[in-house]
């Protein structure tokens, strides 16, 4: 039975003519609904996978990343530090030179990030004080104003937290690592074991994140270089929801109790950084 190509197919039947018999064809039409469910099949399929490839190469990075980087050979913080440094120096080097450090990477440095603006601040730290040295906005955003208080959350955390080391082979470029859950997290938590309270809170690139704070690959570079030039000297990070020298008034928080009290240190380490 042949098919052709608009869905129809043709049979054959003899008729009765004066010479004898003859056949003629008979065409059969397909439903035109069942050749629209076949493309939209073929649609339906080509969506998905085009959807499921997009999720993967956005958010899968934790999956194909670490494989990626052992097929290149782990990088360390003595081998990047070559490649990127130089290039960091000529993008900073007039902020640098502004908050007096001409010569060299300031060997004291305050890391500032704000919920509600969505903004990253790098603060130099001298004899002469505390100089502004530039602002990073968020690439990508999760949760809402509020601390971190369990594991899948997606809340990035609040409170005074300090660099626990430096990543040169994270899934999202590079990455710097928070100590939270910190003392005070811990003394408010109702969960016995702190990998409840959630963990592996990162400053790092790229523009995803479920609970982290991301600010690019060019940023990180930077953030990244001036932590690594002032981590002997212990590098604060203060994660407050909005700056509190700008707006007094502290969000409430449901669920807890103790928000005024967090928001209150916070309030304190923020008034000891210089305004802008």
């Amino acid at each position: 039975m042949p098919l052709y190509r608009d869905g129809t197919t043709a049979t054959a039947k003899p008729i009765k003519c004066k010479t004898g018999y003859r056949w003629r064809p008979t065409f059969i039409t397909k439903p035109l609904f069942s050749i629209k469910i076949k493309y939209l099949k073929k649609y339906i399929i080509i969506s998905t996978l085009v959807i499921v490839g997009f999720v993967f190469v956005k958010f899968g990075r934790s999956l194909y990343m670490p494989i990626l980087n052992k097929l290149k050979g782990k990088e360390t913080i003595e081998t990047l530090l070559p490649k990127i440094q130089n290039k960091v120096w000529d993008r900073l080097e007039m902020s640098l030179g502004i908050a007096g450090f001409k010569m060299d990477f300031p060997k004291e440095i305050i890391l500032v990030a704000f919920k509600e603006e969505r903004v990253l601040e790098v603060y130099t730290k001298d004899y002469t004080g505390i100089k502004l040295l530039k602002e990073y906005p968020f690439t990508a955003y999760s949760g809402k104003l509020g601390p971190k208080l369990k594991d899948g959350d997606r809340q990035i955390p609040e409170g005074i937290y300090k660099v626990d080391y430096l990543n040169p082979n994270s899934s999202y470029y590079l990455s710097i690592k928070l100590n939270y859950p910190n003392e005070f997290d811990k003394s408010k938590t109702k969960f016995s074991s702190i990998d409840e309270m959630g963990k592996d809170i990162f400053i790092h690139g790229k523009a995803a994140t479920i609970g982290c704070i991301p600010i690019g690959d060019e940023a990180i570079e930077e953030v990244f270089v001036l932590t690594q030039k002032a981590i002997n000297n212990e590098v604060k990070v203060i994660i407050s929801p909005r700056d509190f020298r700008k707006n007094n008034s502290f969000p409430e928080i449901e669920n807890i109790d103790w928000e005024y009290e967090l928001y209150l240190i916070i309030k304190e380490e923020l008034n000891s950084l210089h305004n802008k």
